[in-house]
């Protein structure tokens, strides 16, 4: 069946403002830019034919696509796109400690080690695994036009398995707030059409620039 994926980053929060870890277990809200980035990407997107949008279980998902939902798009959640689990460093300002750990913690995964992790963390592993049931229903889905809304670690994962790449590839994919990824689907394949678009913030840019 062929169908088109448009996997979009929730808007920013504060804690992406203020470089605080947040991961799955911090359950943020959007900041007033991120609710602007949200109705941006909805005014200029509205009129795409989605049949349907799938969230993470996490509010700042919910909260971008919230135009959508109160537009009466057909709205279903998955845990298996919730952000990665950044264990001890969740709810924490990045200190140049924790930097170092992440910076090895991403070597070691870029190197192959994928089951490295942080304390009380999930690993990349652990990440593709749960991943990697959403990428199979969404796949199996019969709708044609899929609006995803999703987390950035959880993003640059998901892009890797679309296109059946290893995880060591994960820091490839960039990830912005409202930045969107769209994805044809045919013949069992995911070909990518755009990656990290942020078109759709044009008119926002002059409006608060």
């Amino acid at each position: 069946m062929e169908k088109t994926v448009y996997i979009v980053r929730h808007g920013e929060t504060d804690y992406n403002r203020n470089g605080i870890v947040q991961g799955q277990g911090v359950d943020t809200s959007l900041n007033d830019t991120g609710r602007l980035q949200a109705k941006a990407f909805y005014e200029h997107y509205y009129q795409s034919g989605f049949e349907v949008v799938l969230t993470s279980q996490l509010k700042r998902t919910h909260e971008t696509m919230a135009p959508f939902i109160k537009a009466g798009l057909p709205w279903e959640q998955f845990p298996e796109i919730n952000e990665i689990n950044w264990g001890k460093h969740e709810g924490q300002k990045s200190t140049p400690e924790m930097h170092l750990q992440y910076k090895h913690m991403m070597e070691a995964w870029e190197s192959g080690d994928l089951d490295a992790r942080l304390e009380g963390a999930e690993s990349a592993a652990d990440l593709g695994r749960r991943l990697s049931g959403f990428v199979h229903a969404l796949s199996q889905r019969p709708e044609e036009r899929i609006l995803v809304c999703s987390h950035g670690r959880a993003m640059r994962a998901l892009m890797c398995l679309l296109q059946e790449q290893s995880l060591t590839r994960m820091n490839n994919y960039k990830h912005s707030n409202t930045g969107l990824y769209k994805a044809a689907y045919q013949d069992r394949q995911y070909e990518f059409l755009l990656q990290n678009d942020l078109t759709h913030l044009d008119q926002l840019k002059i409006k608060i620039g």
